[in-house]
């Protein structure tokens, strides 16, 4: 929810998703492009700062949404500097350190032209852009509905949380607990019954195997498109220049 929050207040927000996802898309080419580690970092903090600065995503967000995939990075780059020597005996591996650091600069780059398109692009609208592309409408419907079951479970842990907190259930520690173990316990009960619910409300109006919305118009997509190609062109020729 953090992501649609940011997405809905971007800067990018009435640029056309196709141009987005065109400038992503050249970052990723360019990051699996390039060859040098000054490179890589370069393209990194490019596509970092048009996040920041141009789309005018708030840091804090972009670091919250940032922070699993970079643990996850650093704990793949730290097991692959533990392994066998010649003699068999496991640990530190420093030969492994060049090869790491090219492979978590490279993954850097990836991450922020993905986050880039995220944080910038609302579900709706990349759904739109998908179908466009002939995604598979089953897929399509999945998102959707995994979608609107993130927004049905939050909803029901805070109304659950509020209740618990009006009958003292987190006066203490060992009440705390208790009434957190409990909550978990009656939250797929009710997921269950939201979930048959909204099933429920969409045959009532008529739903026939394809969930649709409504497209978004943006007049001047054909100029969002043309600024985003020469953008992400400028890119790639970087990344083609390091490998010269």
């Amino acid at each position: 929810m953090l992501i649609e929050t940011a997405a809905y207040a971007s800067r990018w927000r009435t640029v056309a998703p196709a141009a987005k996802a065109l400038f992503a898309l050249a970052g990723m080419m360019a990051a699996w492009i390039a060859r040098g580690p000054a490179m890589l970092a370069l393209l990194a903090a490019v596509l970092v700062l048009a996040a920041l600065l141009g789309a005018r995503v708030l840091p804090r967000t972009y670091l919250a949404v940032a922070m699993p995939p970079l643990g996850f990075l650093l704990l793949s780059c730290l097991t692959m500097l533990v392994g066998p020597d010649a003699q068999g005996h496991w640990g530190w591996n420093g030969a492994m350190l060049p090869a790491v650091a090219h492979t978590a600069l490279r993954s850097l780059a990836l991450l922020a032209a993905l986050l880039g398109l995220v944080l910038t692009t609302p579900l709706p609208d990349l759904l739109a852009l998908l179908r466009r592309l002939r995604t598979p409408e089953l897929l399509l419907d999945l998102m959707a509905l995994c979608y609107r079951m993130l927004f049905v479970l939050r909803q029901a842990w805070d109304e659950g949380v509020t209740a618990q907190g009006a009958r003292l259930g987190y006066r203490g520690w060992r009440h705390a607990w208790r009434s957190t173990g409990l909550l978990a316990g009656q939250m797929a009960v009710q997921v269950w019954q939201r979930a048959a619910a909204l099933q429920m409300a969409a045959e009532a109006r008529g739903y026939q195997g394809t969930l649709r919305f409504l497209p978004a118009v943006y007049p001047d997509a054909r100029r969002h498109t043309v600024v985003a190609a020469l953008a992400g062109a400028s890119l790639i020729a970087l990344a083609l220049g390091d490998r010269l």
